[in-house]
Parts: C-alpha cells; sequence; structure tokens
C-alpha cells in the first residue's frame, strides 16, 4: 500500500510509513578530479548539512563534477594570466628554462592558492 504526504510516497511496513527515497541515477560519467575531490573533503568535513542535503537530492556528483570543471578553467585562466603579467613567454623558455620553469610553477601554486581559497573552501 502506497500512501502520499508532501509529494513523498511512503509503503508500510509493519506499523511504520517507510519514505520511498531512491536516488536518481541519470547514467552520466562524471569526472571528478583534483579540485571535485578537495570540495568533496571540504563538505564532509565543515558543511555537513550541505553535504547531506546534495546526497538527499541527488545533486553530489552534478555540483563536485561544476565546481571542478569551473576550478579547473579558473586555474588556466589565473595561470595564463599572471605569466602574461609577469613576461613568463616562450623566449624565455628557450633562452633559460629553469628559470622558466621555475617561474610557471610558482604562477601554478599562486593561481591554485587563489582558486581553491575562493571556490572550493567557500
Amino acid at each position: 500500500m502506497i500512501f502520499m504526504r508532501n509529494n513523498i510516497t511512503y509503503h508500510k511496513e509493519g506499523d511504520y510509513l517507510i519514505p520511498n527515497l531512491i536516488i536518481p541515477n541519470d547514467n552520466k560519467n562524471y569526472h571528478i578530479g583534483k579540485y571535485g575531490r578537495l570540495r568533496l573533503k571540504y563538505l564532509k568535513e565543515h558543511k555537513r548539512g550541505f553535504y547531506t542535503e546534495l546526497i538527499m537530492v541527488g545533486e553530489l556528483q552534478n555540483h563536485l563534477s561544476d565546481v571542478d570543471e569551473v576550478a579547473t578553467k579558473m586555474v588556466l585562466d589565473t595561470i595564463n594570466k599572471l605569466a602574461k603579467q609577469e613576461g613568463i613567454n616562450e623566449e624565455l623558455k628557450s633562452t633559460n628554462q629553469m628559470e622558466w620553469v621555475q617561474a610557471m610553477n610558482n604562477i601554478k601554486n599562486r593561481a591554485e592558492e587563489i582558486v581553491i581559497k575562493e571556490l572550493i573552501y567557500n
């Protein structure tokens, strides 16, 4: 026997009404990268209510995938912007590879720190 209250269906087991909760399976292939995993860890440790809500409505994978995609794009854009501002280019790469590698690693670390602070831990 199925009962309905507030758009949630229930079935009766003994004397109890049990909600029929099903997480939708939209069969998408989600790729959760570095930033999506960082966001997941942050949600589990610091935003338990929001994390639980995302699971209950079946949106956790979408949220993590979206955050990962946006964060990756933001990091790449920030790296390009900082490299251009600091004059790190292909000419430097061909003349002094070690200096270019050091500068690009520094820029990448700064870009990731900015994006993680603004997007992941928010």
